[in-house]
C-alpha cells in the first residue's frame, strides 16, 4: 500500500511539516478488510524513501491529482515486475480513462462497499477493472489498522474520520465529484466512533472529516459522548454551523480548541457564483467572535482568483483576518479540478490554460483569470502569505484577544507553524516528530475561560 508523495511536498519551497501531519489513513482503513495473515506493507513517500524492489502480488495506490504521474510511474513499474494493481482516490475517480491505462482495477469512489468484493474476485482470480462504489455505509466497518501507521513520523498521528463527505456541493469541490453516485454525505455509528477515540493513547485527536458538524444530530450525539474524556481536539466546520444552534458550544465542552472555517471570500457574486450557499448572508465577524469566546482558535481558509474579485482582494483579506485574531491562514488560488462543475464550465469557456497536474496544487494559476492578469493574481497571493505570517502581524493579531493567556496561545500557535522551519525540519528527519505532540496538547488545551 503507496501514497506517493505529492509534487508540491517535494519543491524546494516546500514546508516538510505541513507533509507530515497525518498518516495515510485511507490506505489503513481498507487494510483493515484485508485477511489477518496479509503481510502489508503501507508506505508514505512523505515521511520516509520508497523501497519499490520488493515483489508483492498486490499493490494498492492512492492517487491525488499532484502524485498522479508519480502514482502511475510506480504502478508501471510494477506491473512491469508482474504485481497486480490497483489504483483509487480522488483523481482516479475524475479522470478513469487516464488512470486506466497504468492499472489492472481501479476503484471509483470510496471503497468501503467495493473493497471487499474486489477481495473476493481477487482471490478466485477474476477481478473486475472497475470496481464502482453506490452502496455508501460505514456500519459495520472494522477498526483501521493503526499497527501499520508509524506514528512517530507524524505530528498528530491521532488523526480520524467519522464522517464521510459533505452536505454541501460548491463548484470548486474537488472531493464533491468523488461521492458521485450515492450518498454524498454520511456518518459512522456514534458508538463506534467513540470506541476508536478509546483505542487512541493520549489527548489530542485531529478530526480530517470535510465537516464534522454537518449531521447536527450526529454530532451532538458524538459531543455529548466525548465529554469527561479529557480529549483536546481539532475539526473543520462551515460558518453556518457556527452561528446556528448550539452545536459549536457543545463541540468546545467536548474539547474543540481549534477549527478549519471555509470563509473563502467576501463577495456574495463569489459565493453565488461557487455555489456555496452556506456562507451567503453571514456574519463572519460574529462567528469568530463566537469561536474565541469558546477558547477556540481559528485556521481561515480564502481562495483568490474567484471572477469578482479585484486588485484590491488580497490587502482587504489579510487586513480582515489580523483585524479579527485569525490565528492562521490557509490561502488558494482558485484552481478548476477535473470531474468539477468548475472545470467543466472554464473548458467550454476555453479559459483551461494548462493539464499538467503537477501545477494543480492551489499555488500555481492554471487557467485564465477574469478581473486581474495572471501576474496580479499570482503576485498578490504570495504577498498575502507574506503579509499575514508577518511578525508584527502575528503580534498584532495576537494582542487583540482579550485575555492574556489567549494571546500567548495565539502567538505560540502561529509563530511556531511558521517560523520555526529549521527546528521542525530536524525532527522530521531525525523522526522525533511526534515528541512535539505534547507541546501541541497544552497549546490547545489553553481556553479563554480558565
Amino acid at each position: 500500500m503507496i501514497l506517493p508523495a505529492l509534487a508540491e511536498a517535494e519543491s524546494p519551497l516546500w514546508r516538510p511539516v505541513k507533509y507530515s501531519l497525518f498518516p495515510p489513513l485511507g490506505l489503513a482503513t481498507l487494510a483493515a478488510y484485508l485477511p489477518p495473515d496479509t503481510e502489508i506493507d503501507l508506505q508514505d513517500q512523505h515521511v520516509e524513501t520508497l523501497h519499490l524492489e520488493d515483489t508483492p502480488d498486490l499493490v494498492m495506490i492512492q492517487v491525488y491529482i499532484t502524485n498522479a504521474y508519480r502514482s502511475y510511474e510506480i504502478a508501471d513499474h510494477y506491473r512491469r515486475k508482474g504485481a497486480y494493481v490497483v489504483l483509487g482516490g480522488l483523481h482516479v475517480t475524475s479522470l478513469p480513462e487516464e488512470a486506466m491505462g497504468h492499472a489492472d482495477s481501479i476503484f471509483l469512489g470510496p471503497a468501503e462497499d467495493t473493497f471487499p468484493q474486489f477481495l473476493k474476485d481477487f482471490k478466485h482470480r477474476r477481478p473486475q477493472k472497475i470496481y464502482l462504489s453506490t452502496v455508501r455505509s460505514l456500519i459495520g466497518a472494522p477498526p483501521v489498522r493503526r499497527d501499520l501507521i508509524k506514528r512517530e513520523r507524524y505530528l498528530v498521528p491521532n488523526s480520524l474520520v467519522v464522517t464521510r463527505g459533505c452536505p454541501h456541493h460548491c463548484r470548486f469541490c474537488y472531493k464533491d465529484a468523488f461521492f458521485k453516485g450515492g450518498k454524498s454525505f454520511y456518518t459512522q455509528k456514534v458508538d463506534d466512533a467513540l470506541a476508536e477515540m478509546e483505542r487512541l493513547p493520549g489527548r489530542h485527536l485531529y478530526f480530517l472529516d470535510d465537516h464534522l458538524l454537518g449531521n447536527p444530530d450526529f454530532a451532538a450525539a458524538l459531543f455529548e459522548g466525548m465529554r469527561g474524556m479529557g480529549r483536546v481536539f481539532q475539526a473543520a466546520s462551515t460558518v453556518a454551523s457556527v452561528l446556528d444552534g448550539d452545536l459549536i458550544q457543545k463541540a468546545a465542552r467536548a474539547g474543540l480548541r481549534s477549527v478549519f472555517v471555509g470563509f473563502e471570500t467576501f463577495s456574495p457574486e463569489n459565493l453565488k457564483q461557487s455555489n456555496k450557499k452556506q456562507n451567503l448572508e453571514r456574519d463572519y465577524v460574529k462567528a469568530v467572535r463566537g469561536l474565541h469566546d469558546l477558547g477556540i482558535m481559528i485556521n481561515g481558509s480564502f481562495v483568490f482568483g474567484l471572477d469578482h474579485d479585484d486588485r484590491d482582494v488580497f490587502r482587504r483579506t489579510v487586513d480582515w483576518g489580523i483585524r479579527n485574531g485569525i490565528t492562521t491562514s490557509t490561502f488558494h488560488l482558485l484552481t478548476p479540478y477535473p470531474g468539477t462543475p468548475l472545470h467543466q464550465s472554464m473548458m467550454q469557456q476555453g479559459r483551461i490554460l494548462t493539464e499538467n497536474w503537477d501545477l494543480y496544487d492551489t499555488r500555481h494559476i492554471v487557467y485564465r483569470p477574469r478581473g486581474l492578469s495572471r501576474e496580479e493574481l499570482q503576485q498578490g497571493y504570495e504577498w498575502a502569505y507574506r503579509a499575514f505570517y508577518r511578525w508584527g502581524n502575528i503580534l498584532r493579531s495576537s494582542w487583540l484577544h482579550p485575555s492574556l493567556r489567549q494571546k500567548m496561545r495565539h502567538l505560540l500557535y502561529t509563530g511556531g507553524w511558521k517560523k520555526f522551519e529549521p527546528f521542525w525540519n530536524i525532527l522530521i528527519k531525525s523522526r522525533r516528530l511526534s515528541r512535539m505532540l505534547p507541546v501541541l496538547e497544552a497549546i490547545l488545551e489553553t481556553s479563554s475561560r480558565r
